[in-house]
C-alpha cells in the first residue's frame, strides 16, 4: 500500500505544473505559431490493466472510508479500502486535477486490452474448439506461418497480426461494429463454457466470466464516443522503449 501512496505522489508533484495550467490556463504556441490560451485537461493515461488498478478509484468512495478510518491508520485504513476492492491510496495523483474522471482518462489500450485479450482468450477457445491443425491450416491460408497453436512467449507484435487476421475487417475500429460483436458473444457466451474450451492453467475447466479485460470491453464504446479512436491511446512506444532503454543497456 505504502508503495502505491509513493507512485502517486511522485505523480503529483511531476504533474504539478499540468494542474495549475489546467486551472488558470497557459499560453501555448500551434504550429503556425500563433499563440492560444490553452487549459491542460488529462485526456488520456496509459496504461495497462495492473497499473489502471492500482490509479483508479472515485473520490466519493474515499470520503465513506476516511469517515470510518484515518489514513494515519494503516492497519485499519486498508481494512477498509478492501471492502471497497481499492488499493489504499489516500489521495489519487488526480484529485485535485480540474475537470478529470477515471472512467474517461484511463481510455482502452489497443496492445494490452485488446490484441493481448483476443489472444490470451479468444483465440485459446478457437484452437481448442477447431483444433491445432485446423487453426493453423486457416492461418497458413491467410499468410504465409507455421501456425499459432504452437506458439510459446507471444509478444505484442504477434498479438496484433494474429488478432488483425482473425477479426473480420472493420471491427476492431468502428464502434457499431464493436457493440454488436460484444452483444453476440454476451447473447451466446455460455456455449464456450458448455463445450469445455474455457479453461485456465492445467487446462482447467473455468466456470465463470470473471476477466477483467473482458470487462473492460464494455467500454470501448462509450471511449470512442468520448475521446476519438483507442488507436491513438497505444502503448507500443512505451513497451518498446522499456527494451531498447532498459533491457539492452542492461
Amino acid at each position: 500500500m505504502l508503495q502505491d501512496w509513493l507512485v502517486h505522489h511522485c505523480l503529483n508533484i511531476v504533474l504539478q505544473l499540468l494542474k495549475l495550467a489546467a486551472q488558470s490556463s497557459i499560453m501555448l504556441s500551434d504550429p503556425i505559431c500563433c499563440s492560444h490560451y490553452c487549459f491542460t485537461v488529462l485526456a488520456s493515461y496509459i496504461a495497462d490493466t495492473p497499473e489502471a488498478m492500482m490509479l483508479a478509484c472515485t473520490l466519493e468512495q474515499l470520503e465513506i472510508i476516511r469517515s470510518h478510518a484515518h489514513p494515519d491508520d494503516l492497519e485499519e485504513f486498508f481494512h477498509e479500502v478492501q471492502k471497497f476492492h481499492l488499493n489504499g491510496v489516500d489521495k489519487p495523483f488526480w484529485w485535485d486535477w480540474l475537470l478529470v474522471e477515471p472512467s474517461r482518462f484511463f481510455t482502452p489500450e489497443l496492445l494490452h486490452h485488446i490484441h493481448k485479450k483476443f489472444w490470451d482468450h479468444d483465440a485459446q477457445w478457437i484452437i481448442l474448439t477447431v483444433g491445432g491443425s485446423k487453426i493453423d491450416f486457416r492461418f497458413s491460408i491467410i499468410q504465409p506461418t507455421t501456425g499459432i497453436s504452437k506458439l510459446k512467449q507471444v509478444m505484442g507484435c504477434c498479438h496484433r497480426d494474429v488478432h488483425v487476421d482473425a477479426a473480420p475487417p472493420g471491427v476492431i475500429v468502428a464502434s457499431p461494429r464493436i457493440a454488436a460483436a460484444l452483444d453476440k458473444f454476451h447473447a451466446n457466451k455460455q456455449s464456450i463454457i458448455a463445450a469445455g474450451v474455457h479453461q485456465g492453467k492445467g487446462s482447467k475447466t473455468i466456470d465463470n466470466w470473471q476477466i477483467p479485460k473482458l470487462e473492460l470491453m464494455q467500454s470501448i464504446v462509450t471511449s470512442i464516443h468520448n475521446s476519438s479512436v483507442i488507436a491513438q491511446w497505444s502503448a507500443d512506444v512505451t513497451e518498446h522503449a522499456h527494451i531498447t532503454k532498459v533491457k539492452d543497456p542492461a
